[in-house]
């Protein structure tokens, strides 16, 4: 593709349209689910376990198939990929919206989460195999500024949609889809690893996916009988077990367990899930605790939640460039211990809390943890792998992060005592919430102190975090690991995703691999 799409172009916006849609209408859909899920619960009668699976199905689904889904994007081309999973997407979207029951919702939402793992590793990778070298920390910077936005106005979106009827939520993807395949399809080029690996690791993406399924099982069903839970949860273990013996002798592994050699990698993981663990459990029941406890309209639970995002977006790249300076271990560690005091405050949030006095004062202080710990984290992940493996290791962080939540959801508050239609009670509701936030703030806690322990690393600027830009007219090989289920796609040295203002609420951001470059992409239309 020569020298690659220039910013300030039609070609660019075009791009940039499509991708920052693509990565929003997944975002979004995360996000307003919860503000719904009361809402969702009254109408469908569902039990705790109910809305449990309503938000575990398409976490389940898109931590387990995220990697396989960056693999095919490399091997068959990002935008081909991309455009199937945002038309699943739709379809599931679809089907959600008319689901009759807590069950058929569940299993669509299944199908939303197998979409959203094709499309999301996509989005960052077209616009680093489509910009100019000269270009792309641009594009990644307006990407990135656009998704804030979308993070920032998702929830009041969703809580004002909720208001007319919680199915809206869905059938609002329809026409966002509609315009992300028009844009994709006639402007945005196709582009995939010229080299890419020549096998799919589907034996481990299987085995992970039941193992994770029946281990959440198991957990979720702990809540009705310890009994009935206890199979599940240990054959899912059992199965995990067998996951990490077929990546090990797989040719091509969807978790190359060597990374794991480095311990900066593997203890950044663990607080990977030990932090990601308390997002998780506190937006699940934030939003519940705030209509079903203190009275709260979706709309105005919704709009609760914009502090958290807007500090973020205040000072997250501040953070990040601070880690730079100073590296990554003390943010690391003030950061989650900072996060958990907010949780501390948000135990107080009760039938009588005022919004000015109680609630905001507790996200505030939680907003500037997560702003200290997301930046360090993602630099130190890619800090922590060569260079070549950038994009592997950011894509196993990121499955870390969504398996920490989808296990916390299913057991935190189980361990609280919400089971059945315990939310449905407000003085239940409220002293479950009061017992999950506390197990949250400890987890963060460890979250700080393992940090402390085990990450010596000087700076959180090496070179996997900034790779070296490729020149246009000498484009480098696709490194393996690309094909191995990492997304793809180069970033020259100016580009740092830890200083991305794009929230990293969900799971920490992905990054491209550094071996894929701009003349990988084509002019196909």
């Amino acid at each position: 593709m020569g020298s690659g799409v220039r910013m300030g172009t039609a070609s660019a916006r075009w791009v940039l349209l499509a991708t920052v849609l693509g990565s929003s209408l997944v975002m979004l859909d995360s996000t307003v689910v919860n503000v719904a899920l009361e809402r969702i619960g009254r109408d469908l009668d569902a039990d705790f376990a109910g809305l449990q699976w309503i938000v575990n199905a398409y976490t389940l689904a898109l931590a387990a198939l995220i990697l396989l889904g960056g693999a095919l994007g490399d091997r068959f081309g990002r935008r081909r990929v991309f455009l199937v999973g945002v038309v699943w997407f739709a379809v599931a979207s679809l089907l959600c919206a008319v689901a009759p029951s807590p069950a058929m919702l569940a299993w669509a939402r299944a199908l939303q989460g197998v979409g959203g793992a094709l499309l999301t590793p996509g989005s960052l990778a077209m616009i680093a195999a489509t910009f100019d070298p000269a270009d792309r920390s641009r594009a990644v910077g307006t990407w990135s500024a656009f998704g804030g936005v979308a993070g920032a106005i998702g929830p009041f979106v969703g809580g004002w949609l909720v208001e007319w009827d919680w199915r809206i939520v869905f059938l609002l993807n329809l026409p966002l889809a509609l315009v992300i395949v028009v844009v994709t399809r006639f402007h945005v080029p196709e582009s995939r690893d010229p080299d890419p690996a020549t096998g799919f690791d589907i034996g481990g993406t299987v085995v992970g996916a039941a193992g994770l399924g029946l281990l959440t099982y198991g957990l979720i069903e702990a809540g009705g009988s310890a009994v009935a839970g206890a199979v599940p949860a240990v054959a899912g273990i059992l199965l995990l077990g067998v996951f990490l013996l077929v990546e090990r002798r797989s040719a091509h592994p969807l978790v190359p367990l060597d990374l794991f050699a480095n311990r900066t990698f593997t203890a950044v993981n663990g607080v990977t899930f030990a932090v990601y663990s308390a997002l998780g459990v506190f937006f699940f029941l934030l939003v519940l605790q705030l209509q079903v406890v203190a009275g709260y309209s979706p709309l105005a639970a919704g709009t609760a939640l914009l502090p958290v995002t807007a500090v973020m977006l205040l000072l997250s790249s501040r953070a990040g460039a601070l880690a730079d300076k100073i590296g990554p271990r003390l943010p690391l560690t003030l950061g989650p211990l900072v996060a958990a005091g907010g949780l501390l405050l948000a135990t107080r949030i009760g039938a009588d809390a005022s919004y000015l006095g109680t609630v905001l004062p507790a996200l505030l202080v939680f907003g500037l943890g997560l702003s200290l710990t997301v930046a360090p984290l993602t630099a130190t992940v890619l800090a922590s792998a060569e260079s070549r493996h950038a994009g592997i290791a950011s894509g196993v962080n990121n499955a870390v992060a969504r398996a920490a939540g989808l296990l916390a959801v299913a057991v935190v508050p189980v361990v609280a005592g919400l089971t059945g239609q315990a939310y449905a009670d407000a003085s239940r509701m409220a002293e479950s919430f009061r017992i999950a936030m506390l197990i949250c703030a400890g987890l963060l806690a460890v979250g700080g102190v393992l940090s402390w322990a085990s990450i010596r690393t000087p700076s959180a600027a090496p070179s996997a975090a900034r790779p070296p830009a490729p020149s246009a007219a000498a484009p480098s090989a696709a490194a393996p690991s690309a094909a191995a289920g990492g997304p793809s796609g180069a970033l020259p040295a100016t580009v740092d995703l830890a200083k991305c203002l794009h929230c990293g609420v969900a799971a920490p951001q992905l990054h491209p691999d550094p071996a894929v470059h701009a003349g990988s992409a084509n002019s196909t239309p």
